[in-house]
């Protein structure tokens, strides 16, 4: 019977069990959605009526604008988080004290302080009449931090010898760490650094605390503006709206996964050059 790192293989009887403690509670996480849906059905929230509304224009184009918003906000915090990340990665690895000292202490702090603590402060002590920046430099300082840590883990995880070349051919440490370190950290870690952003486009959803016109703070509005039966369609309105974020999510994976994919490609598909000459392939050696 072989084992695994992390429990011994179960037998006969422990399999059996285990397979009817899966059925069992897939059946009662069944039951509880047949249920909601039931609750849900009888007042009224999954009527038809309550799914028309997306059907008008005016609706529409408020769900349509609170997507690019949404996606401007995403943009702008994704970019600076990167810059940042990178900035704070480098200080970290410095051999300067004050500047590791300084960086970590930006890192720990703001890894520290909830989110959306953060993008309110910006907003009221900063930017007041700039929602749109507030929360974007918001994300930004917060998975900046976060990018950080990626970052500085990918660069130890180069192999030294690397490093030990390029001072070998006379390179100085900032073309070290930009030419030859950070490019294979960003490789190796790359997946890691786009679950991240993937956080952030959900982390948006946060602009509705200062007014920020993007889709939770959009879906808000709707639902509770909009009356149908004397009801407000909030359980129709936070699936709709929950299916974009799960869509935008979903394509920025999907975008994850082919950059990665085309940059193993890239690494494996180097072609070996054909010495020039002659032409005669006897001319080779060998």
């Amino acid at each position: 019977m072989s084992a695994s790192v992390l429990y011994d293989t179960p037998g006969p009887k422990a399999t059996v069990r285990n397979r009817l403690y899966a059925v069992v509670g897939a059946l009662a996480i069944v039951a509880l959605l047949v249920i909601s849906v039931v609750r849900l059905s009888d007042k009224g929230h999954l009527a038809p009526e309550m799914w028309d509304i997306f059907n008008y224009a005016g609706i529409r184009q408020n769900i349509a604008d609170a997507v690019l918003a949404t996606l401007k906000a995403f943009g702008l915090a994704a970019v600076g988080s990167l810059i940042l990340g990178v900035l704070l990665a480098v200080g970290r690895l410095s051999d300067h004290k004050p500047v590791r000292w300084l960086a970590t202490a930006f890192i720990e702090l703001f890894r520290s302080i909830p989110l959306l603590i953060t993008i309110y402060a910006i907003w009221v002590g900063f930017l007041t009449d700039y929602s749109m920046w507030a929360l974007a430099l918001g994300l930004s300082v917060y998975n900046g931090c976060v990018q950080a840590e990626v970052l500085r883990a990918g660069i130890n995880s180069v192999p030294r010898g690397q490093g030990e070349a390029a001072y070998a051919l006379g390179m100085r440490k900032t073309q070290v760490m930009v030419g030859v370190l950070i490019p294979q950290a960003v490789r190796a870690m790359l997946p890691t650094i786009i679950s991240q952003l993937v956080v952030t486009l959900k982390d948006t959803s946060l602009g509705f605390i200062i007014l920020y016109p993007e889709l939770l703070q959009t879906a808000r509005l709707i639902a509770s503006n909009t009356q149908v039966n004397g009801q407000y369609p909030y359980v129709s309105t936070i699936v709709v709206i929950g299916a974009i974020y799960v869509g935008m999510c979903l394509l920025l994976s999907a975008l994850a996964t082919w950059i990665e994919k085309r940059g193993r490609r890239t690494r494996s598909g180097i072609k070996t050059a054909v010495p020039t000459g002659s032409g005669n392939t006897a001319d080779l050696p060998g």
